[in-house]
């Protein structure tokens, strides 16, 4: 794993890279931190994609000034689906595409509110998305979601922010004919895919990591992103 610096519109930012082991070339993913931002979770999440083989390129969101005003920042420019992080996270597919080890498909997977940057972003040239547990839902879904790629999304059935979430992103991407593999799991809760701190708190609130859930839901994703990323170069 290396630490790059990543340019975008805005100036540059720093970004995890991870390139898999052995000949390439590989196609991308560009992968979005939750909330709570860059962790040692986030490094092993980009570990994981590139031990499965594919290029992970995590960009930053919250490296420019202090982490609240980032944090209000990135929130506010997902609910507006535009500003900088929106093009910070743009500039890391351009940054795979440009890449000599890059086959030329790449696709987008986030977790929690990077889960919502995924599905926002499912229009714009990526060649899948995986949402984890990205609720609440964006606004004006059903125009969100026009245009977008084949989709792969995992959901907690205990998560108390994401109730319904799956049915309805189920609806509409069946009604616009969009590919896509939505599961449920229904013993475990928001960020169960996320190794997060302080987690018999958290199992308290309805989040929390889980081993067999996580597992499940990286292999549907690495299934359905070898399917449509492989195929699409």
């Amino acid at each position: 794993m290396t630490t790059i610096e990543l340019a975008t519109p805005a100036g540059p930012i720093d970004a995890l890279l991870d390139v898999p082991a052995g000949p390439g070339p590989w196609p991308g993913v560009v992968v979005i931190h939750d909330a709570i931002g860059y962790a040692t979770d986030m490094q092993a999440i980009s570990e994981r994609v590139a031990s499965a083989g594919y290029l992970a390129l995590s960009p930053n969101l919250y490296s420019r000034g202090g982490r609240a005003r980032c944090i209000t920042r990135v929130f506010r420019e997902l609910m507006s689906q535009r500003g900088r992080a929106l093009d910070d996270i743009m500039a890391a597919r351009e940054h795979l595409l440009g890449m000599p080890e890059c086959s030329g498909a790449v696709g987008i997977a986030g977790f929690c509110m990077g889960g919502q940057f995924a599905l926002v972003l499912s229009p714009r040239g990526f060649g899948a998305s995986a949402p984890y547990y990205g609720v609440p839902l964006p606004r004006h879904l059903e125009q969100t979601l026009d245009g977008a790629c084949p989709i792969v999304a995992s959901f907690g059935g205990k998560d108390p922010v994401g109730i319904g979430a799956a049915d309805r992103l189920r609806r509409v991407v069946e009604d616009k004919g969009i590919s896509h593999d939505i599961k449920t799991y229904p013993r475990v809760g928001h960020s169960f895919a996320n190794r997060l701190p302080a987690q018999p708190l958290l199992r308290v609130a309805g989040f929390g990591y889980d081993e067999a859930a996580t597992a499940d839901a990286w292999e549907r994703v690495f299934a359905f992103f070898g399917e449509h990323l492989h195929a699409g170069g």
